[in-house]
């Protein structure tokens, strides 16, 4: 995945991203978490954490399969901006595919915060709270009762009609790429607060 984003990227990009990486970096060779912390736009963001944490992911850096980085260098850096390049126009349907289920692992990831390899309904709803409390026209209330529509309706998705003595053990990535048929992932998922003008938080 990495090979095909370094073959769609310029090298103008790939400088223009050399720079951001060392501007973070304070010029040096890796980047830690705490180099975020200088980052205005995230300051006030409601996912920050879980936005810091990805960079950092293992599982995203497909180093290993859990775990957190304590740095990572420029290759690390540009496997983690991959997921964030825009579709190509020339892309066929198994590579448009392809490009779409690795945004989605990516964003499975930051909700997985426990690396167990599923996501609760209540983590679920968690998440999207946090992401609606951002939105300064939006009531607290109004938040709440979004986002408990949300893990309603993810829970008929995944589960549908469970038996009375059914648990329920968690959102699968299967049952991620079910919940999320339909919604236009390849457009949306942007990193504003980099200021790329080839990439560009996720919705």
């Amino acid at each position: 995945f990495l090979s095909l984003f370094l073959l769609l990227v310029t090298s103008e990009q790939i400088e223009h991203l050399h720079r951001r990486f060392k501007q973070l970096s304070g010029d040096q060779p890796t980047i830690r978490k705490e180099h975020f912390d200088n980052i205005p736009d995230l300051e006030f963001n409601p996912i920050r954490s879980k936005i810091v944490h990805a960079f950092f992911d293992k599982r995203n850096l497909r180093q290993e399969s859990d775990g957190l980085a304590d740095e990572i260098n420029f290759e690390d850096f540009l496997t983690i901006m991959s997921y964030f390049r825009p579709i190509e126009m020339n892309m066929d349907e198994e590579q448009l595919d392809h490009f779409r289920k690795e945004k989605l692992k990516f964003l499975f990831h930051m909700y997985d915060s426990d690396h167990d390899g599923k996501i609760t309904l209540q983590e679920y709803r968690n998440v999207v709270e946090e992401l609606l409390s951002g939105n300064p026209h939006l009531e607290k209330e109004s938040a709440r009762s979004i986002a408990d529509g949300a893990m309603m309706e993810a829970a008929s998705i995944c589960v549908g009609q469970m038996e009375p003595d059914q648990v329920y053990e968690g959102i699968t990535f299967e049952d991620f790429l079910k919940i999320w048929q339909g919604i236009d992932i390849e457009t949306k998922m942007h990193v504003r607060f980099l200021n790329m003008e080839t990439i560009a938080q996720c919705h």
